[in-house]
């Protein structure tokens, strides 16, 4: 019996469940989504290095998503799957945010898809009417 426990906390002991690196100190993109409108809370990722876009760093920052189907210009339509069922935007949509830390937050001119962020830069998300997300960058 000791033996079989031995091996099942080696075993479990090779399988690391990672996390997005932490916010407070991230080295890359800091990503801030609002998910207030729909019942959560505002949460914090870091998406490492220099993400090649918003999308990269949304992801990498540990917030999957997906885009509005059918959709002429990319659109996201959910963050984390919500809202469920994803709607097609309408008044309340995924609005997209830029920011330095400490700064303000400045509605995104870009698409999420085409905009490089810097590394040290804020990336915001918030559902709703286009109103900026409920934390400070």
């Amino acid at each position: 019996m000791r033996r079989v426990v031995a091996v099942l906390a080696l075993l479990a002991s090779s399988f690391v469940v990672t996390s997005p690196a932490s916010a407070a100190s991230c080295d890359g993109v800091k990503v801030v989504v609002d998910f207030t409108a729909l019942g959560g809370g505002v949460e914090t990722g870091c998406a490492p290095g220099d993400p090649a876009s918003g999308l990269a760093a949304l992801t990498e920052a540990g917030f999957p998503y997906t885009l509005v189907p059918r959709q002429s210009a990319p659109m996201v339509c959910t963050i984390k799957q919500l809202p469920n069922p994803c709607r097609k935007p309408t008044s309340v949509y995924w609005s997209y945010w830029h920011a330095t830390p400490g700064g303000t937050w400045t509605y995104s001119n870009s698409g999420a898809g085409s905009y490089d962020p810097a590394p040290g830069t804020v990336e915001g998300w918030s559902y709703g009417t286009g109103v900026a997300p409920g934390a400070a960058p």
